[in-house]
């Protein structure tokens, strides 16, 4: 899998110079230049004609067609040396792809190719990890300046940042056939108020994925489908000696994903909406409950040592070495836990994916999805130059070439084509699937809101809150956003 990986990034220059020449170009490219290069090509190829022309006619009418172009190659060559020379230009663009591998690599590949065809153009890659970027892009935000193009994951942040002035309007580009390359879902994920501020390029779910090898070893023969199954397994793998479940709830939001799925499962898409809508309240039963089946699963120590200061990356490292037997995380997990493994390769075919249980008894249904997908938003300064590159890094061909990595479930029609992997077509046949999608609720409520949440949820884990204060804490926290 490795070497197949490589392989394709290998690719990614050499295809991506060739897709770019192809691509609009942007308003400071030299039109003349290419109208001479044009003309010289025909002059060139009559020229060939005429050499081996043999009747007087045909040569009469051959030098007639060359005698027009070299005309309209004279006025060309003119207009070309008059048009000044394209105005440097730089691109800022922020990414979290932190890990070393094939999506940062093809990342760079991509915007090298855009260079190498844009001469005026730089483009300053800052990568950062999650946290670190989450900190920085509000510092920047607060002072004003944000970057061209910076991740995003829509919702409640997003719109906070529009709300603010501080991302450009991209829907006149947008229109036309660069919107529609993409699912309207998730396109959508970047518009308010009518307005698009970003594109996404990678939409998932957040679900298990599990080593199958310790599974067997604990006899459990299928993943589970309810609440009380995944206990059982729980239990059946602490007894085999297994560490059942890593998480990193030293970044707080992996933990999060826990309870915000219970309360899909519980209360499903009418308990959201009453809340968000106000008819109801983030203090309601669903949520209560949320919270104690979730100390359900605490009291069952399943977690690795050291869980509670663990990172993102720490845990995904965990599962990557087959020390835990599960983690619920998103689509990004199997390149996230491979390149954080000792070994580099992570589970491989020991690795499956199974969604998040249903709870009996619950108003949600099993296909009811959380999760949501990475993209870009446009900063309000950036130059036409930057809403171009994002064009061309979204591209079919560019997503094809990210998609063959194995990191992303892809948005762009016909780009789906690329996934091989089964348990990542699974990921994607079940979003597809999912009457109901819920965005991360940290990332789709107020940023405030989003941080309480996870702070408050982070106080289930350590046994320092109740079900009932961290239900009150968010809806206190939302309440207090929407000038309630």
């Amino acid at each position: 899998m490795r070497k197949k990986l490589l392989l394709t990034l290998s690719l990614v220059i050499v295809i991506s110079l060739l897709l770019v020449a192809c691509a609009p170009a942007p308003p400071t490219d030299t039109g003349a230049d290419e109208a001479v290069t044009a003309l010289e090509a025909q002059v060139a190829e009559l020229q060939d004609q005429l050499a081996a022309a043999e009747d007087d006619t045909t040569v009469t009418d051959l030098e007639a067609q060359i005698a027009d172009l070299q005309a309209e190659l004279a006025v060309a060559e003119e207009a070309a040396a008059a048009e000044p020379e394209a105005e440097p230009v730089t691109i800022e663009w922020w990414h979290i792809q932190s890990d070393p591998g094939p999506h940062q690599d093809a990342n760079q590949a991509i915007a090298d190719a855009y260079m190498a065809a844009h001469p005026n153009v730089t483009i300053n890659i800052t990568i950062l990890e999650n946290e670190a970027f989450k900190a920085k892009l509000t510092t920047v935000m607060q002072a004003g300046e944000p970057p061209d193009l910076f991740q995003s994951w829509g919702g409640g942040v997003m719109n906070e940042y529009a709300d603010a002035g501080l991302l450009r309007d991209i829907t006149p580009e947008i229109q036309g056939e660069w919107g529609d390359s993409f699912g309207a879902g998730a396109l959508g994920v970047y518009a308010y108020n009518g307005k698009q501020y970003g594109v996404p390029w990678d939409m998932g779910m957040v679900g298990f994925w599990y080593n199958k090898d310790l599974f067997a070893q604990a006899g459990i023969e299928a993943p589970p489908e309810t609440w009380a199954e995944l206990l059982a397994d729980v239990q059946l793998l602490k007894d085999a000696g297994i560490t059942p479940i890593s998480v990193g709830e030293g970044d707080k939001w992996p933990g999060m994903f826990y309870w915000t799925y219970l309360a899909t499962r519980i209360g499903g898409k009418p308990a959201f909406d009453a809340a968000y809508s106000r008819a109801g309240s983030f203090a309601d039963e669903p949520y209560v409950q949320a919270g104690e089946k979730l100390l359900e699963l605490v009291a069952l120590e399943p977690f690795q040592d050291g869980f509670m200061a663990a990172t993102h990356n720490d845990s995904e490292a965990v599962m990557g070495d087959g020390q835990a037997a599960m983690i619920l995380m998103g689509q990004w997990a199997p390149e996230v836990m491979r390149v954080n493994s000792s070994s580099g390769e992570g589970l491989g075919d020991a690795l499956g994916f199974f969604p998040f249980p249903a709870v009996e008894g619950g108003a949600g249904a099993l296909t009811d999805a959380m999760g949501g997908g990475n993209g870009y938003a446009v900063g309000v300064n950036a130059p036409d130059e930057a809403v171009d590159f994002l064009r061309f890094f979204t591209s079919l061909e560019n997503q094809i070439l990210i998609t063959e990595t194995g990191a992303i479930i892809p948005v762009v029609k016909g780009a789906q084509e690329a996934l091989t992997n089964p348990n990542m077509v699974m990921v994607y046949d079940a979003v597809a699937a999912a009457d109901y999608f819920q965005l991360y609720y940290d990332q789709y409520l107020p940023p405030a809101v989003g941080t309480a949440l996870n702070e408050a949820v982070q106080g289930l884990y350590a046994g320092t809150m109740t079900p009932e204060e961290v239900a009150q804490a968010v809806d206190d926290s939302y309440a207090m956003e929407i000038g309630e």
